[in-house]
């Protein structure tokens, strides 16, 4: 099974477009790990991915009926740009089919490249589906971004690179996975050459589709996958990378949007390079994984995959790095609304550094605080802060790993409703592009009275709402139905300590 592919990836064709990138030294993290920790620069590449491996080799490898044909593929960015400069260098046709929600930025780049576009649904899974009809349509040959012999052949050879570039022991590879490509390229050939070197996948813990099938022991298809790093929001895992994975990978890994946030600025300091958030995964995945394992001295390579990312995208990044880093506590804290309380909750916080501070008005009796502190020394600092607060009799909710208080509600002004309002919490992604916003409120708000809504642009394919609603319990599944329909993720948030403590109604 691997040695096809060893021959394979020794005869692709990927270096008439890819360059061999540097193996660099991120001197910051080994520093800090204690360990030797190498970045492998694919962002570094002319089109910022290591895609143009793949799609270039699986191209020429095409015979001349089929390159007569023209190609199409489906892509939000890194593979569309891969695919389009793979045409372009081999004087084929092609057309690529990338979401409605595809940032500007990405459609342009692919545009330069002489490609023709078509802008088709919300999401890749939409945008896939309209591709395979316009392959058999206009019989373009389809270049799948991950699951082919020849693209996963090409993204083979970073493996090879690693290997030849660093020739002692390497005792583990840390690789991001969305649809398998890459990780069964660079499995296939490191398990051959150095099968004491381990490979260990990384994905978010909202996106881990290898994960959960090598747990099956079989695909599994994701009903939702999270959209941060939208370069590996995978559904199912491709059925040949699954093939070699099962037998070639050692573990999978799993991170929080947080870590990929602190990834981010890791790279970002060892290299003044920007990764996007899948670039940093396997970054991310590697300090968890050496957090966990408390190991010393060894040698390990992390790959930097990509640095397609918008510049908008930049400030949310830098807001969650912080606790990713371990290096914020965020707390919710009561306390009376008596004259001198809030001098003594400052002076429970002593020297420690304030990130954030939101306070209003609420009623004569109780004040609730939301609070941001820096921390040197994550775990302690916490359980010292708590038990500090709790000693001055202080009702503390710890909400550093409040999902719903980091995207929303630090942000809102206005604290609570003056009375109860009956009213449902839903979190929901939506997509960012023209009309959404209006198809939304056109369905349900002229159904069910908005009572709450915030939103904020984060410069992704899909923005992030907390939206109120007072809906009488006998019509709630019908509101469901409504956003099922409309096909947005969501999760109801009304009993969220988060959403209860600073934004619900006030019963007196």
């Amino acid at each position: 099974m691997i040695q096809s592919y060893i021959e394979k990836i020794l005869r692709a064709k990927v270096y008439d477009v890819a360059e061999e990138t540097p193996l660099d030294k991120a001197s910051g993290l080994s520093s800090r790990y204690k360990n030797s920790i190498y970045l492998k620069r694919e962002d570094l590449q002319s089109v910022y991915s290591f895609k143009l491996r793949g799609a270039y080799n699986k191209i020429y490898q095409l015979n001349e009926s089929e390159k007569q044909q023209g190609v199409i593929a489906a892509s939000a960015g890194n593979h569309a740009q891969g695919v389009a400069l793979a045409a372009k260098k081999l004087g084929i046709k092609v057309l690529i089919v990338m979401p409605k929600t595809t940032p500007e930025i990405k459609v342009h780049s692919v545009k330069e490249k002489g490609a023709k576009i078509v802008l088709f649904g919300d999401s890749y899974d939409e945008a896939y589906e309209h591709a395979v009809e316009l392959a058999a349509e206009k019989q373009l040959v389809f270049i799948h971004p991950y699951d082919d012999p020849d693209v996963i052949a090409g993204q083979g050879t970073i493996g090879m690179e690693i290997l030849r570039q660093y020739s002692t022991e390497i005792s583990a590879i840390f690789v991001p996975v969305g649809g398998g490509g890459l990780i069964a390229g660079i499995a296939a050939y490191v398990k051959f050459v150095s099968p004491e070197t381990k490979i260990i996948g990384v994905e978010p813990d909202d996106a881990d589709c290898l994960n959960k099938a090598l747990i099956a022991g079989r695909r599994v298809k994701l009903e939702q996958v999270g959209l941060f790093a939208d370069g590996v929001a995978v559904k199912q895992i491709g059925k040949e990378p699954f093939r070699l994975l099962r037998h070639l990978v050692d573990e999978v890994v799993t991170v929080n949007t947080d870590e990929i946030c602190a990834a981010i600025k890791d790279v970002f300091e060892d290299t003044r390079s920007v990764p996007e958030p899948a670039g940093a995964l396997a970054v991310a995945g590697l300090k968890k994984y050496l957090e966990r394992e408390q190991i010393n001295n060894k040698t390990f390579v992390a790959i930097e995959s990509g640095a397609n990312i918008n510049f908008d995208r930049l400030r949310y990044v830098s807001e969650r790095s912080m606790v990713g880093e371990h290096k914020e506590i965020l707390l919710a804290v009561e306390i009376p609304e008596v004259a001198g309380t809030f001098l003594e909750f400052c002076k429970v916080l002593g020297e420690r550094s304030v990130t954030e501070f939101n306070y209003r008005y609420f009623d004569n009796k109780v004040a609730h605080i939301f609070v941001g502190v820096s921390s040197s020394n994550h775990a302690t600092d916490r359980k010292n802060l708590l038990k500090a607060l709790e000693q001055q009799h202080f009702k503390v909710v710890d909400m550093t790993t409040n999902e719903l208080a980091k995207e929303h509600i630090r942000y809102m002004v206005g604290g609570h409703a003056p009375h109860l309002l009956n009213e449902f919490i839903y979190s929901l992604e939506f997509p960012e592009r023209p009309g959404a916003l209006l198809k939304f409120l056109t369905v349900v708000g002229g159904r069910w009275n908005i009572s709450l809504f915030h939103y904020r642009n984060h410069g992704a394919a899909f923005g992030k709402v907390l939206i109120g609603l007072q809906i009488p319990k006998s019509e709630k599944k019908a509101f469901q139905k409504c956003l099922d329909n409309l096909g947005f993720v969501y999760q109801e948030e009304t009993t969220n300590p988060a959403y209860q403590l600073f934004a619900g109604g006030n019963e007196g």
